[in-house]
Parts: C-alpha cells; sequence; structure tokens
C-alpha cells in the first residue's frame, strides 16, 4: 500500500478525481478530501451545513457522504471527507498537521498541505495499492492536481 496525495485549486476537481477513481473500479473508502469551506460556499452552501447534494457532488455525492465542516484552530472552517473527516473530529489541538500525520502524511508534507488548504486550495489523498499508483496518479493529473506525490 502507498499514500497518494494531490492538490487541486478547485474542489470540483478534487470529487471528479474520486468520481474517476470510483468507475475504473477502485476502492474509494480511503480517500479524503479536505478544503477550506469558503473554497465550497459558493458553489453550493448545502455543504456549509455538512449535509450533502447540489452540483458540487454530482455522481461522487455517494462516496463522499461523510462529508462535513469542522473548525480547525488556525484554518477556520473546512470541509472534510473520508477517513480524515474523524481524524479532524479529534484534532481540536493537533489541528490539520496532527490529523494528516495520523493519516499516515510526514509531518513536514502535511504543514506544507495545511498551507495549500489555507490558500483555499483542495487535499485528495488515497491509500492505494501498489498495482494501482500510476492509474491513480494519471487519474488525479488528468483532473487537474498541480501537485501529487
Amino acid at each position: 500500500m502507498k499514500k497518494i496525495t494531490a492538490i487541486f485549486i478547485s474542489h470540483e476537481d478534487a470529487v471528479e478525481a474520486a468520481q474517476r477513481v470510483k468507475d475504473a473500479g477502485l476502492r474509494t473508502s480511503d480517500i479524503s478530501i479536505v478544503t477550506n469551506e469558503k473554497n465550497t460556499e459558493p458553489q453550493n452552501d448545502q455543504i456549509s451545513r455538512g449535509t450533502v447534494g447540489g452540483g458540487v457532488l454530482g455522481g461522487a455525492a455517494g462516496l463522499l457522504l461523510g462529508l462535513g465542516t469542522i473548525a480547525i484552530p488556525g484554518l477556520g472552517m473546512v470541509a472534510a471527507a473520508g477517513p480524515i473527516a474523524g481524524l479532524l473530529g479529534g484534532a481540536v489541538t493537533g489541528g490539520i498537521v496532527g490529523a494528516l500525520v495520523d493519516l499516515g502524511i510526514p509531518e513536514e508534507k502535511s504543514q506544507e498541505y495545511e498551507q495549500d488548504i489555507k490558500q483555499g486550495n483542495t487535499l485528495w489523498s488515497m491509500d492505494v495499492e501498489d498495482t494501482n499508483y500510476e492509474s491513480v496518479k494519471n487519474i488525479l493529473n488528468d483532473c487537474g492536481a498541480y501537485k501529487s506525490e
């Protein structure tokens, strides 16, 4: 198993990547998506209330049912889905960096990703089998990830 992460400027592109991973027949339960809430409000204010619906999630709604908003010290409100959502719920003192480290992302990278989220970008992360790593990375790049590793 490998951890693959990506940063998207557009929240919709991150959701599209999750949908494409699902369409490729891969398990989506390990996908985590975190975005600054201000990044999602203009498209769909259902997200700001912690519910799923509307155009932002589209066909990917089924795999992101855990989407909700959480107040993170130093970041404000973030919308999160997947395994990270549960980790963020207990991250009052550790903030986003602590939750990302708990998810298996090195601390130095976690701090970098926190800055990306602060800037309004969307973090996408998934545990993927070694044999599927390159195909998932290609999906992320095709969907507009500007950083994927």
